[in-house]
């Protein structure tokens, strides 16, 4: 909590020093964001990315039965039903059969104004997460880029990771990295989408296959996403203010560059109306 309350201050001070407008931070992925849904729906998300690192995806249609969507062609098992829009793996479900999956689908509110995804689970064995921040509009170099492990201490070998997940650990393995390792995942990401900030979560073998190109992208958070690094427990408090205070400042740069239009799209408040009707029908 505390370190979220470090992000907001300095952030607005960072704008009040750049003369930047920091209401607007939540126009950064604007160009990403579906009007019509009022959300950063991670179906549209998914079509983004280049289908060598895609995982298979369908929008979930509930019926009154119990049988699976005829539209999912699941070869295998498991998969995992989740939100069209959420962040730190909120709402996400696993199924490791079709019986499981079928009992998910049946006991869902089907009044709720909210689309479900089901993703195929990914095989890699690590779990990953790259925040960056671009230097500029051109997203030509990055200004920010940290990339972390996720460590799961439970038996599990598909685990639902998240911040509230207690079993979940984060390490910084950035500095392992050589400088050509982190533009290559500087060059994936871009190939993905020209964020203006991002994190993305990532599942492969070995660091190795990281690097080279061999990973599938569980999740990729455009709203408000924090940068890890700032969770792990091999990192010391002072670098993590750091980052905290670096992070912030390279946000408001980029938020102080952002194109003026006459009509903006107000993102926060469409996202809290959308959270407010869902709340409704739960």
């Amino acid at each position: 909590m505390i370190i979220r309350i470090v992000l907001v201050i300095s952030y607005i001070a960072s704008c009040i020093r750049l003369r930047a407008k920091p209401w607007r931070y939540f126009q950064l992925n604007a160009d990403y964001f579906n009007k019509a849904k009022g959300l950063y729906s991670k179906q549209d998300i998914n079509d983004l990315i280049p289908e060598q690192w895609r995982l298979s995806q369908w929008i979930d249609k509930p019926t009154t039965e119990t049988t699976d969507n005829p539209n999912i062609t699941a070869e295998s098992y498991p998969l995992f039903v989740k939100p069209e829009w959420g962040q730190n793996s909120q709402g996400i479900l696993r199924a490791d059969n079709a019986e499981e999956l079928a009992r998910i689908r049946a006991q869902r509110n089907t009044k709720q104004p909210m689309q479900y995804l089901i993703q195929e689970g990914a095989k890699g064995k690590i779990e990953f997460e790259i925040f960056a921040i671009p230097s500029d509009k051109s997203a030509v170099r990055y200004a920010m880029l940290s990339v972390t492990q996720v460590i799961n201490h439970s038996d599990d070998d598909y685990p639902i990771n998240g911040i509230y997940n207690q079993q979940t650990e984060y390490l910084d393995i950035t500095e392992k990295l050589s400088q050509d390792q982190r533009d290559q995942l500087w060059d994936y990401i871009k190939a993905i989408g020209r964020f203006r900030i991002s994190r993305v979560g990532v599942r492969a073998d070995s660091i190795n296959q990281l690097i080279a190109g061999d990973f599938k992208v569980i999740e990729i958070n455009l709203f408000l996403p924090m940068p890890l690094v700032l969770l792990t427990s091999n990192t010391s408090t002072r670098d993590k203010y750091k980052a905290a205070l670096k992070c912030t400042w390279l946000l408001a740069r980029n938020t102080k560059t952002l194109p003026s239009i006459k009509k903006e799209p107000v993102i926060f408040f469409k996202k809290l109306a959308f959270i407010r009707r869902t709340n409704r029908t739960d």
